[in-house]
């Protein structure tokens, strides 16, 4: 229950469905001075008192379960790890990974519950043989598969999203009014929930050791200087203040950020098409197909933003383990039929077929054909 109008209707149609329901509230801050901020942010103590609302409702048991000290280490300190090494990373997914489906649902069950339910969008379709998949929710607007890509085999045995088949959000408002849910207005969360400002670098500055060092081009030219590397995100533009000019007259972009050398590198919009990616910790998201298992080439639509558009694509594992197994141990290879910009380290990348999440891994390198010609 994180105090917001889709979990509290999930709750609710989960009890309406005949399950023994409890609500349960992440603590993921023992800050107590973490209020909302506009639409900012999520899991805060006035999150919590919205959660305990709708559980009263509902007439359900509310709990909140301590889990900021596996936060802080898991998710925050994971965040400024891979800023530092030069990485972009996907605190979300980190969360969802780490926190509500590893120690939530590991409690959860320890406890003697069934399954953890959440108001994520997404849909759990059992095939033939009653194996799991994770699909997109019939919604695509609001479709949030992306960021439980991450989610196993095992974890999808014991999750459920009662939205799935709901066709808006204004649906689910319109639910929780009907239902007296004081949340059916509440602004959405987003952004980053443990910087509530919505000023990363900010935040970032007073955590990691940032020292000045040289901006140079595609060539290896200097063109200027940035009072710290990790301040700058693959395919920036704005604030980057050139020193030399492009010959061309043309903006440049930040293509990529090298932590070793402190040094940022900038080019042309052009040089930000990424045409191969390359995937470590890698998993799935349910079984694996056949070809994941062979080792083979597979046809399907690569995601590397949550609300990105998906591309078409070909994939393979590439085998870096020992054991010769493609599935368990290796390396992801996306080749993009339709080059995707501004594609960073430490991003992840989904891949689908159809509207199946096959699985995810985190991007550890981003090619561009022709900025390698160069």
């Amino acid at each position: 229950m994180s105090g917001g109008v889709d979990s509290a209707v999930a709750a609710a149609r989960a009890v309406e469905a005949g399950h023994d329901v409890v609500g349960v509230h992440l603590a993921l801050s023992r800050m107590p001075g973490t209020l909302r901020t506009g639409s900012r942010g999520c899991c805060t103590i006035e999150d919590s008192r919205d959660a305990w609302r709708a559980c009263d409702v509902l007439g359900i048991p509310y709990y909140v379960w301590d889990f900021s000290e596996r936060f802080k280490e898991d998710v925050v300190q994971d965040f400024i790890d891979e800023y530092a090494a030069g990485r972009t990373p996907n605190p979300c997914m980190r969360c969802n990974a780490r926190i509500k489906f590893a120690a939530l649902l590991e409690k959860a069950i320890a406890l003697g519950f069934d399954a953890v339910c959440t108001g994520h969008y997404a849909k759990v379709i059992e095939d033939a043989d009653g194996n799991r998949e994770l699909h997109r929710a019939a919604d695509w607007a609001k479709d949030q598969s992306y960021v439980l890509g991450v989610l196993t085999h095992e974890q999808l045995k014991h999750s459920m999203f009662p939205l799935a088949e709901t066709p808006s959000k204004a649906e689910v408002r319109a639910e929780a009014e009907r239902r007296g849910l004081s949340v059916a207005n509440k602004p959405d969360s987003h952004d980053i929930c443990f910087i509530p400002d919505g000023d990363t670098a900010g935040w970032l500055a007073e955590k990691i050791d940032m020292s000045t060092g040289d901006i140079v081009d595609e060539t290896g030219t200097k063109v200027g200087e940035h009072p710290g590397a990790n301040a700058f995100t693959v395919g920036q533009r704005r604030g980057l203040k050139l020193g030399t000019p492009a010959a061309d007259g043309k903006p440049r972009f930040v293509l990529e950020i090298r932590p070793k050398e402190n040094k940022v590198v900038v080019g042309p919009e052009a040089l930000l098409a990424i045409d191969e990616i390359r995937g470590i910790k890698v998993s799935w998201a349910g079984l694996p197909i056949a070809e994941v298992e062979t080792g083979g080439e597979f046809d399907c639509h690569a995601q590397v933003r949550a609300h990105g558009d998906p591309v078409p694509a070909t994939a393979r594992m590439e085998v870096t383990g020992h054991g010769g197994d493609a599935a368990a141990a290796g390396q992801l290879v996306v080749r993009l039929t339709t080059p995707l910009r501004g594609v960073a380290p430490g991003q992840t990348i989904v891949l689908y077929q159809g509207s199946r999440v096959l699985g995810q891994a985190t991007i550890d390198a981003a090619r561009s054909l022709q900025r390698a010609e160069l």
